[in-house]
Protein backbone atom coordinates (compact mmCIF):
# COMPACT_ATOMS: atom_id res chain seq x y z
CA UNK A 1 0.00 0.00 0.00
CA UNK A 2 1.36 3.67 -0.66
CA UNK A 3 -0.27 7.02 -0.51
CA UNK A 4 0.26 10.26 -2.34
CA UNK A 5 1.56 13.12 -0.25
CA UNK A 6 -1.87 14.49 0.10
CA UNK A 7 -3.44 13.88 3.30
CA UNK A 8 -7.08 15.35 4.07
CA UNK A 9 -9.75 14.46 6.30
CA UNK A 10 -13.02 12.35 6.40
CA UNK A 11 -16.11 12.31 7.94
CA UNK A 12 -18.34 9.37 7.50
CA UNK A 13 -22.23 9.71 9.51
CA UNK A 14 -24.14 6.48 9.29
CA UNK A 15 -27.81 6.44 10.14
CA UNK A 16 -28.98 2.79 11.40
CA UNK A 17 -32.38 2.30 9.80
CA UNK A 18 -33.20 5.63 7.58
CA UNK A 19 -34.75 5.47 4.13
CA UNK A 20 -35.74 8.00 2.17
CA UNK A 21 -37.30 10.15 4.29
CA UNK A 22 -35.82 13.52 4.45
CA UNK A 23 -37.23 17.13 3.17
CA UNK A 24 -35.00 17.08 0.15
CA UNK A 25 -35.83 13.30 -1.28
CA UNK A 26 -38.93 14.04 -1.09
CA UNK A 27 -41.27 13.18 2.17
CA UNK A 28 -43.40 16.72 3.31
CA UNK A 29 -43.89 15.27 7.01
CA UNK A 30 -40.16 15.07 7.75
CA UNK A 31 -38.15 17.72 9.81
CA UNK A 32 -34.94 17.94 8.55
CA UNK A 33 -33.32 21.20 7.66
CA UNK A 34 -29.70 20.18 8.97
CA UNK A 35 -29.72 16.92 6.44
CA UNK A 36 -31.58 19.39 3.60
CA UNK A 37 -29.07 22.17 4.01
CA UNK A 38 -25.91 19.47 4.00
CA UNK A 39 -27.46 18.21 0.87
CA UNK A 40 -28.33 21.29 -1.06
CA UNK A 41 -24.02 22.06 0.29
CA UNK A 42 -23.02 18.92 -1.90
CA UNK A 43 -24.26 16.02 -3.92
CA UNK A 44 -27.69 14.19 -3.86
CA UNK A 45 -27.16 10.80 -5.47
CA UNK A 46 -30.63 10.12 -6.26
CA UNK A 47 -29.78 6.14 -6.91
CA UNK A 48 -27.79 5.18 -4.31
CA UNK A 49 -27.95 1.40 -3.16
CA UNK A 50 -26.56 -0.58 -0.08
CA UNK A 51 -25.94 -3.83 -1.16
CA UNK A 52 -27.93 -5.72 1.75
CA UNK A 53 -30.53 -4.61 3.87
CA UNK A 54 -29.42 -5.72 7.36
CA UNK A 55 -27.26 -3.10 9.49
CA UNK A 56 -24.02 -5.20 10.86
CA UNK A 57 -23.46 -6.56 6.93
CA UNK A 58 -24.12 -3.59 5.99
CA UNK A 59 -21.47 -1.78 7.70
CA UNK A 60 -19.06 -4.80 6.68
CA UNK A 61 -19.79 -3.26 3.16
CA UNK A 62 -19.21 0.13 3.83
CA UNK A 63 -15.93 -0.58 5.94
CA UNK A 64 -14.43 -2.67 3.54
CA UNK A 65 -15.90 -2.22 -0.10
CA UNK A 66 -16.49 -6.02 -0.12
CA UNK A 67 -19.99 -8.19 -0.52
CA UNK A 68 -21.02 -9.59 2.65
CA UNK A 69 -20.73 -13.14 1.00
CA UNK A 70 -17.05 -12.78 0.38
CA UNK A 71 -15.99 -11.26 3.57
CA UNK A 72 -18.04 -13.25 5.72
CA UNK A 73 -19.90 -10.88 7.30
CA UNK A 74 -23.24 -12.77 6.71
CA UNK A 75 -25.38 -11.07 9.12
CA UNK A 76 -25.66 -9.82 12.31
CA UNK A 77 -22.41 -10.03 14.68
CA UNK A 78 -23.41 -9.26 18.09
CA UNK A 79 -24.59 -12.08 21.18
CA UNK A 80 -25.07 -15.90 19.19
CA UNK A 81 -25.69 -14.42 15.79
CA UNK A 82 -21.90 -13.49 15.66
CA UNK A 83 -20.88 -13.31 12.22
CA UNK A 84 -17.78 -11.77 11.56
CA UNK A 85 -14.96 -10.71 9.10
CA UNK A 86 -12.72 -12.64 7.82
CA UNK A 87 -9.14 -11.79 9.43
CA UNK A 88 -7.67 -11.50 5.29
CA UNK A 89 -10.42 -8.28 4.90
CA UNK A 90 -9.15 -5.40 4.54
CA UNK A 91 -10.88 -2.35 6.77
CA UNK A 92 -10.98 1.11 6.39
CA UNK A 93 -9.68 2.16 10.09
CA UNK A 94 -6.94 -0.87 9.44
CA UNK A 95 -6.31 0.86 5.63
CA UNK A 96 -6.14 4.56 7.29
CA UNK A 97 -4.47 3.73 10.60
CA UNK A 98 -0.91 2.45 8.27
CA UNK A 99 -1.66 5.71 6.59
CA UNK A 100 -0.82 7.94 9.07
CA UNK A 101 -4.77 9.11 10.15
CA UNK A 102 -6.35 9.12 13.59
CA UNK A 103 -9.47 7.13 13.25
CA UNK A 104 -12.11 7.09 15.55
CA UNK A 105 -15.40 5.99 15.46
CA UNK A 106 -18.35 8.01 17.94
CA UNK A 107 -21.51 5.85 18.29
CA UNK A 108 -22.90 3.02 16.69
CA UNK A 109 -19.77 -0.09 15.48
CA UNK A 110 -21.99 -3.36 15.01
CA UNK A 111 -19.27 -4.80 13.23
CA UNK A 112 -15.82 -6.87 14.28
CA UNK A 113 -13.72 -8.91 15.43
CA UNK A 114 -12.14 -5.53 16.94
CA UNK A 115 -8.65 -6.97 15.23
CA UNK A 116 -10.25 -6.01 11.78
CA UNK A 117 -11.88 -2.70 12.51
CA UNK A 118 -8.71 -1.52 14.39
CA UNK A 119 -10.32 1.85 15.44
CA UNK A 120 -7.39 4.12 17.32
CA UNK A 121 -10.56 5.66 19.66
CA UNK A 122 -13.84 3.91 19.71
CA UNK A 123 -16.30 6.05 22.25
CA UNK A 124 -19.53 4.16 22.75
CA UNK A 125 -22.86 4.62 24.79
CA UNK A 126 -24.26 8.19 24.49
CA UNK A 127 -27.64 6.24 25.79
CA UNK A 128 -27.87 3.84 22.81
CA UNK A 129 -26.28 6.70 20.47
CA UNK A 130 -29.67 8.53 20.52
CA UNK A 131 -27.88 11.60 22.90
CA UNK A 132 -26.68 13.29 20.03
CA UNK A 133 -25.90 16.01 21.45
CA UNK A 134 -23.09 13.83 23.78
CA UNK A 135 -22.49 12.52 20.95
CA UNK A 136 -21.70 15.83 18.69
CA UNK A 137 -19.58 17.24 21.95
CA UNK A 138 -17.03 13.80 21.61
CA UNK A 139 -16.97 14.55 17.70
CA UNK A 140 -15.59 17.81 18.58
CA UNK A 141 -12.84 16.53 20.98
CA UNK A 142 -11.64 14.04 17.92
CA UNK A 143 -11.70 16.95 15.80
CA UNK A 144 -9.23 18.94 18.26
CA UNK A 145 -7.71 15.81 19.14
CA UNK A 146 -4.38 16.44 16.99
CA UNK A 147 -4.75 19.57 14.33
CA UNK A 148 -1.31 18.57 12.73
CA UNK A 149 -2.74 14.83 11.85
CA UNK A 150 -5.64 14.34 9.08
CA UNK A 151 -8.84 11.91 10.82
CA UNK A 152 -11.53 9.88 9.51
CA UNK A 153 -14.00 10.00 11.76
CA UNK A 154 -16.95 7.63 11.54
CA UNK A 155 -20.34 8.77 13.87
CA UNK A 156 -22.84 5.68 13.91
CA UNK A 157 -26.04 6.62 14.92
CA UNK A 158 -29.02 4.45 16.83
CA UNK A 159 -31.82 6.38 15.12
CA UNK A 160 -33.95 5.72 13.68
CA UNK A 161 -33.69 2.14 14.89
CA UNK A 162 -36.60 0.88 16.88
CA UNK A 163 -35.97 0.77 21.09
CA UNK A 164 -36.39 -3.20 21.38
CA UNK A 165 -40.44 -2.30 22.40
CA UNK A 166 -43.09 -2.73 20.35
CA UNK A 167 -43.58 -0.05 18.83
CA UNK A 168 -40.81 2.40 20.48
CA UNK A 169 -37.60 4.63 18.74
CA UNK A 170 -36.48 6.05 22.20
CA UNK A 171 -38.04 9.03 21.69
CA UNK A 172 -37.94 10.24 25.39
CA UNK A 173 -35.94 13.63 26.40
CA UNK A 174 -32.26 14.35 25.99
CA UNK A 175 -30.25 17.15 27.02
CA UNK A 176 -29.98 19.91 24.58
CA UNK A 177 -31.94 17.91 22.21
CA UNK A 178 -35.33 19.30 20.67
CA UNK A 179 -38.22 16.96 21.36
CA UNK A 180 -40.75 17.15 18.47
CA UNK A 181 -43.68 15.08 18.33
CA UNK A 182 -45.59 14.02 15.00
CA UNK A 183 -49.24 13.91 14.84
CA UNK A 184 -50.11 10.25 13.00
CA UNK A 185 -52.38 11.89 10.75
CA UNK A 186 -49.99 13.80 9.39
CA UNK A 187 -46.94 11.01 8.06
CA UNK A 188 -46.56 9.90 4.80
CA UNK A 189 -47.55 6.06 4.95
CA UNK A 190 -45.44 4.23 1.77
CA UNK A 191 -47.01 2.29 -0.70
CA UNK A 192 -45.38 -0.87 0.98
CA UNK A 193 -47.49 -0.18 4.09
CA UNK A 194 -51.16 -0.43 4.97
CA UNK A 195 -52.34 2.97 5.90
CA UNK A 196 -53.82 1.43 9.12
CA UNK A 197 -54.03 2.99 12.60
CA UNK A 198 -50.99 1.35 14.47
CA UNK A 199 -48.64 1.84 11.25
CA UNK A 200 -48.99 5.67 11.24
CA UNK A 201 -48.80 5.07 15.48
CA UNK A 202 -45.19 3.48 14.42
CA UNK A 203 -44.38 6.14 11.35
CA UNK A 204 -45.05 9.21 14.09
CA UNK A 205 -42.93 7.64 16.35
CA UNK A 206 -40.18 7.10 13.89
CA UNK A 207 -40.24 10.58 12.62
CA UNK A 208 -40.01 11.41 15.77
CA UNK A 209 -36.37 9.75 15.67
CA UNK A 210 -35.45 10.93 12.18
CA UNK A 211 -35.88 14.10 13.64
CA UNK A 212 -33.41 13.74 16.26
CA UNK A 213 -31.35 12.55 13.72
CA UNK A 214 -31.12 14.97 11.76
CA UNK A 215 -30.27 17.66 14.87
CA UNK A 216 -27.41 15.38 15.70
CA UNK A 217 -25.94 15.90 12.30
CA UNK A 218 -26.47 19.18 12.82
CA UNK A 219 -24.50 19.81 15.20
CA UNK A 220 -21.74 17.51 14.57
CA UNK A 221 -21.31 19.75 11.23
CA UNK A 222 -21.47 22.85 13.14
CA UNK A 223 -18.80 21.17 15.57
CA UNK A 224 -16.72 20.54 12.24
CA UNK A 225 -16.78 24.21 11.19
CA UNK A 226 -15.70 25.19 14.91
CA UNK A 227 -12.77 23.01 14.96
CA UNK A 228 -11.60 25.23 11.89
CA UNK A 229 -11.34 21.88 9.63
CA UNK A 230 -14.30 22.21 7.28
CA UNK A 231 -12.51 23.23 4.37
CA UNK A 232 -10.07 20.28 4.49
CA UNK A 233 -12.74 17.86 5.43
CA UNK A 234 -15.04 15.26 2.77
CA UNK A 235 -18.33 14.83 4.16
CA UNK A 236 -20.13 11.51 3.83
CA UNK A 237 -23.93 10.67 5.08
CA UNK A 238 -25.49 7.35 4.46
CA UNK A 239 -28.03 4.69 6.18
CA UNK A 240 -27.19 1.65 6.65
CA UNK A 241 -30.71 0.18 5.57
CA UNK A 242 -34.35 0.92 4.98
CA UNK A 243 -36.92 1.54 7.10
CA UNK A 244 -37.58 -0.72 9.92
CA UNK A 245 -40.81 -2.38 9.36
CA UNK A 246 -42.23 -5.10 7.15
CA UNK A 247 -41.62 -4.90 3.49
CA UNK A 248 -38.38 -2.66 3.92
CA UNK A 249 -35.62 -4.05 6.08
CA UNK A 250 -34.33 -7.35 5.50
CA UNK A 251 -35.86 -7.10 1.90
CA UNK A 252 -33.88 -6.22 -1.47
CA UNK A 253 -37.14 -4.38 -2.23
CA UNK A 254 -36.55 -0.80 -3.43
CA UNK A 255 -37.61 0.25 0.05
CA UNK A 256 -34.62 -1.87 1.84
CA UNK A 257 -32.22 -0.85 -0.16
CA UNK A 258 -32.61 2.27 -2.05
CA UNK A 259 -31.21 4.67 0.52
CA UNK A 260 -29.95 8.54 0.82
CA UNK A 261 -26.52 9.24 0.09
CA UNK A 262 -25.10 12.76 0.63
CA UNK A 263 -21.83 13.86 -0.56
CA UNK A 264 -20.10 17.34 0.29
CA UNK A 265 -16.53 17.57 -1.12
CA UNK A 266 -15.40 21.10 -0.47
CA UNK A 267 -12.81 22.94 -2.88
CA UNK A 268 -10.81 21.90 -5.66
CA UNK A 269 -9.19 18.61 -5.13
CA UNK A 270 -7.12 17.10 -7.49
CA UNK A 271 -7.11 15.87 -11.00
CA UNK A 272 -10.75 14.83 -11.93
CA UNK A 273 -12.42 16.32 -8.49
CA UNK A 274 -13.85 18.93 -8.06
CA UNK A 275 -15.95 20.50 -5.25
CA UNK A 276 -20.14 19.96 -6.29
CA UNK A 277 -23.02 21.95 -4.34
CA UNK A 278 -26.63 21.34 -5.91
CA UNK A 279 -25.83 18.11 -7.75
CA UNK A 280 -28.73 15.50 -8.02
CA UNK A 281 -26.69 12.74 -9.62
CA UNK A 282 -28.39 10.04 -11.07
CA UNK A 283 -26.50 7.47 -11.68
CA UNK A 284 -26.61 3.95 -10.16
CA UNK A 285 -24.09 4.36 -7.31
CA UNK A 286 -23.55 0.51 -4.47
CA UNK A 287 -22.01 0.91 -1.11
CA UNK A 288 -19.20 -1.13 -2.45
CA UNK A 289 -18.41 2.27 -4.37
CA UNK A 290 -17.53 4.35 -0.48
CA UNK A 291 -14.22 2.55 0.77
CA UNK A 292 -12.71 3.24 -2.85
CA UNK A 293 -14.01 6.96 -2.82
CA UNK A 294 -12.27 7.44 0.18
CA UNK A 295 -9.02 6.01 -0.63
CA UNK A 296 -9.37 8.16 -3.70
CA UNK A 297 -9.52 11.25 -1.74
CA UNK A 298 -7.32 10.77 0.75
CA UNK A 299 -4.67 9.52 -2.05
CA UNK A 300 -4.00 6.21 -0.68
CA UNK A 301 -3.25 3.45 -2.74
CA UNK A 302 -4.27 -0.01 -1.47
CA UNK A 303 -5.21 -2.11 -4.50
CA UNK A 304 -7.38 -5.00 -3.58
CA UNK A 305 -9.04 -7.63 -6.29
CA UNK A 306 -11.66 -8.51 -4.02
CA UNK A 307 -13.02 -4.82 -3.93
CA UNK A 308 -15.03 -4.20 -7.35
CA UNK A 309 -16.51 -1.20 -6.64
CA UNK A 310 -14.74 2.84 -8.10
CA UNK A 311 -14.77 6.12 -6.60
CA UNK A 312 -17.63 8.38 -6.83
CA UNK A 313 -15.23 11.43 -7.16
CA UNK A 314 -14.57 11.70 -10.89
CA UNK A 315 -18.34 11.56 -11.06
CA UNK A 316 -19.48 13.42 -8.43
CA UNK A 317 -20.77 16.73 -10.52
CA UNK A 318 -22.30 14.77 -13.18
CA UNK A 319 -26.68 15.69 -13.61
CA UNK A 320 -26.69 13.35 -16.61
CA UNK A 321 -27.12 9.23 -16.56
CA UNK A 322 -23.62 7.72 -17.34
CA UNK A 323 -23.81 4.75 -19.56
CA UNK A 324 -21.25 2.53 -17.26
CA UNK A 325 -22.91 3.50 -13.92
CA UNK A 326 -26.09 1.55 -14.59
CA UNK A 327 -26.15 -1.25 -12.81
CA UNK A 328 -25.99 -2.67 -9.51
CA UNK A 329 -25.64 -6.32 -7.60
CA UNK A 330 -27.00 -6.78 -3.80
CA UNK A 331 -26.34 -9.92 -1.22
CA UNK A 332 -28.38 -10.60 1.55
CA UNK A 333 -28.16 -13.51 3.19
CA UNK A 334 -28.33 -13.18 7.08
CA UNK A 335 -30.15 -10.68 9.10
CA UNK A 336 -30.23 -12.47 12.47
CA UNK A 337 -28.97 -16.22 12.53
CA UNK A 338 -32.23 -17.67 12.58
CA UNK A 339 -32.99 -15.21 9.32
CA UNK A 340 -31.77 -17.36 7.10
CA UNK A 341 -32.76 -16.32 3.12
CA UNK A 342 -30.22 -15.80 0.74
CA UNK A 343 -31.30 -13.37 -2.24
CA UNK A 344 -28.86 -12.04 -5.47
CA UNK A 345 -30.34 -8.80 -7.19
CA UNK A 346 -29.20 -7.17 -10.25
CA UNK A 347 -30.71 -3.30 -10.40
CA UNK A 348 -30.66 -1.77 -13.86
CA UNK A 349 -31.94 1.61 -14.35
CA UNK A 350 -35.66 -0.19 -16.00
CA UNK A 351 -35.32 -3.66 -14.16
CA UNK A 352 -34.49 -5.83 -11.48
CA UNK A 353 -33.43 -9.14 -10.94
CA UNK A 354 -34.43 -11.52 -7.62
CA UNK A 355 -32.73 -14.83 -7.28
CA UNK A 356 -34.15 -16.28 -4.03
CA UNK A 357 -32.04 -19.18 -3.33
CA UNK A 358 -34.09 -21.19 -0.81
CA UNK A 359 -36.84 -20.13 -2.28
CA UNK A 360 -38.68 -22.99 -0.85
CA UNK A 361 -38.74 -21.98 2.74
CA UNK A 362 -40.51 -18.76 3.93
CA UNK A 363 -39.61 -15.66 4.09
CA UNK A 364 -38.57 -15.09 8.00
CA UNK A 365 -38.80 -11.73 10.18
CA UNK A 366 -36.43 -10.13 11.81
CA UNK A 367 -37.35 -10.66 15.49
CA UNK A 368 -38.47 -6.43 15.90
CA UNK A 369 -40.40 -6.29 12.71
CA UNK A 370 -42.59 -9.42 13.79
CA UNK A 371 -43.19 -7.75 16.96
CA UNK A 372 -44.31 -4.40 15.44
CA UNK A 373 -47.81 -3.13 15.94
CA UNK A 374 -47.60 -2.98 12.03
CA UNK A 375 -47.08 -6.64 11.37
CA UNK A 376 -49.93 -7.47 13.71
CA UNK A 377 -52.56 -4.85 12.39
CA UNK A 378 -51.18 -6.06 8.71
CA UNK A 379 -52.06 -9.68 9.73
CA UNK A 380 -55.49 -9.14 11.91
CA UNK A 381 -57.14 -5.93 9.61
CA UNK A 382 -55.09 -5.45 6.97
CA UNK A 383 -57.20 -7.43 4.16
CA UNK A 384 -54.14 -9.70 3.80
CA UNK A 385 -52.24 -7.26 1.77
CA UNK A 386 -48.43 -5.31 2.84
CA UNK A 387 -49.24 -2.06 0.87
CA UNK A 388 -49.77 -3.42 -2.51
CA UNK A 389 -48.70 -7.06 -2.13
CA UNK A 390 -50.09 -9.44 -0.21
CA UNK A 391 -49.03 -11.08 2.75
CA UNK A 392 -49.09 -14.58 0.77
CA UNK A 393 -46.56 -13.17 -1.89
CA UNK A 394 -44.42 -11.59 0.79
CA UNK A 395 -43.78 -14.74 2.79
CA UNK A 396 -43.43 -17.11 0.28
CA UNK A 397 -41.73 -16.03 -2.79
CA UNK A 398 -40.73 -18.14 -6.11
CA UNK A 399 -37.20 -19.17 -7.11
CA UNK A 400 -36.74 -16.14 -9.40
CA UNK A 401 -38.52 -12.45 -9.48
CA UNK A 402 -38.07 -9.93 -12.33
CA UNK A 403 -39.96 -6.24 -12.51
CA UNK A 404 -40.21 -4.01 -14.48
CA UNK A 405 -39.35 -0.73 -12.57
CA UNK A 406 -40.95 1.93 -14.44
CA UNK A 407 -44.35 0.08 -15.21
CA UNK A 408 -44.20 -1.40 -11.18
CA UNK A 409 -42.15 0.39 -9.25
CA UNK A 410 -43.34 -1.02 -6.31
CA UNK A 411 -41.99 -4.78 -7.33
CA UNK A 412 -45.64 -6.44 -7.47
CA UNK A 413 -46.32 -8.18 -11.20
CA UNK A 414 -43.34 -10.47 -11.02
CA UNK A 415 -42.50 -11.07 -14.93
CA UNK A 416 -40.15 -14.19 -14.68
CA UNK A 417 -42.90 -16.37 -16.14
CA UNK A 418 -43.63 -14.23 -18.66
CA UNK A 419 -42.69 -14.93 -22.64
CA UNK A 420 -42.74 -11.41 -23.70
CA UNK A 421 -39.75 -10.62 -21.07
CA UNK A 422 -37.91 -13.89 -21.58
CA UNK A 423 -34.70 -12.59 -22.83
CA UNK A 424 -34.33 -10.07 -20.12
CA UNK A 425 -35.03 -12.61 -17.72
CA UNK A 426 -32.03 -15.18 -19.32
CA UNK A 427 -29.85 -12.63 -19.90
CA UNK A 428 -29.93 -10.94 -15.97
CA UNK A 429 -29.78 -14.64 -14.82
CA UNK A 430 -26.41 -15.00 -16.82
CA UNK A 431 -25.33 -11.67 -15.68
CA UNK A 432 -25.75 -12.56 -11.67
CA UNK A 433 -24.70 -15.97 -12.47
CA UNK A 434 -21.43 -14.43 -13.89
CA UNK A 435 -21.02 -11.67 -10.99
CA UNK A 436 -21.33 -14.84 -8.18
CA UNK A 437 -18.90 -16.73 -9.94
CA UNK A 438 -16.42 -13.44 -10.05
CA UNK A 439 -17.26 -12.62 -6.04
CA UNK A 440 -16.42 -16.78 -5.62
CA UNK A 441 -20.05 -16.70 -3.89
CA UNK A 442 -20.97 -19.93 -1.86
CA UNK A 443 -24.26 -19.89 -2.29
CA UNK A 444 -24.27 -19.65 -5.96
CA UNK A 445 -25.83 -23.39 -6.00
CA UNK A 446 -26.52 -26.04 -9.05
CA UNK A 447 -28.33 -29.21 -8.58
CA UNK A 448 -28.78 -27.71 -5.12
CA UNK A 449 -25.52 -27.71 -3.56
CA UNK A 450 -22.80 -25.31 -3.34
CA UNK A 451 -20.73 -24.47 -6.64
CA UNK A 452 -17.81 -23.00 -4.37
CA UNK A 453 -18.49 -26.40 -1.51
CA UNK A 454 -18.08 -28.65 -4.76
CA UNK A 455 -15.55 -27.63 -6.69
CA UNK A 456 -12.56 -29.68 -5.80
CA UNK A 457 -14.66 -32.48 -7.34
CA UNK A 458 -15.85 -31.15 -10.42
CA UNK A 459 -11.83 -30.97 -11.08
CA UNK A 460 -11.89 -34.22 -10.39
CA UNK A 461 -15.02 -34.87 -13.16
CA UNK A 462 -17.98 -34.62 -11.42
CA UNK A 463 -20.24 -33.08 -13.92
CA UNK A 464 -22.99 -30.35 -12.61
CA UNK A 465 -26.50 -30.18 -13.96
CA UNK A 466 -27.04 -26.61 -15.20
CA UNK A 467 -29.82 -25.92 -13.28
CA UNK A 468 -30.76 -24.96 -9.68
CA UNK A 469 -32.66 -27.01 -7.36
CA UNK A 470 -32.19 -30.68 -7.28
CA UNK A 471 -34.52 -32.92 -10.05
CA UNK A 472 -35.03 -36.42 -7.77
Amino acid sequence: MGRSERQTNILLMIADDLGRDTGCLGNPAAETPNLDRFASEGVIFEQAFCTTATCSASRSVIYTGVHNHQSGHYGHCHGHHHFMTLDSIESAPRIFNRAGYLTAIVGKIHVGPDHVYPWQMRLEGFQGNRDVAAMSRAAGAVFRQDPGRPFFLTVGFGDPHRDGTRKGFANRDYPGVERRRFPPEEVVVPSFLPDLPEVREELAEYTQSVHRLDQGVGMILRELEDSGRAADTLVLFVSDNGIPFPGSKTTLFEPGIHLPMFLRIPGAHGAGVRGAAGVRNPNLVSYTDILPSLLDWAGIRAPNPLRKGRSLLSIASESRELPDWAEIYCSHTFHEVTNYYPTRVLRTRGYKYHKNVVWKADFPFASDLYASLTWEAARKTGGGRLGKRTLRDYVQRPHEELYDLEADPDEVRNLAADPAHRETLLDMRRRVERWQEQTDDPWLFKDGVSVRAVRRYVEQGLALPDRHDMEV
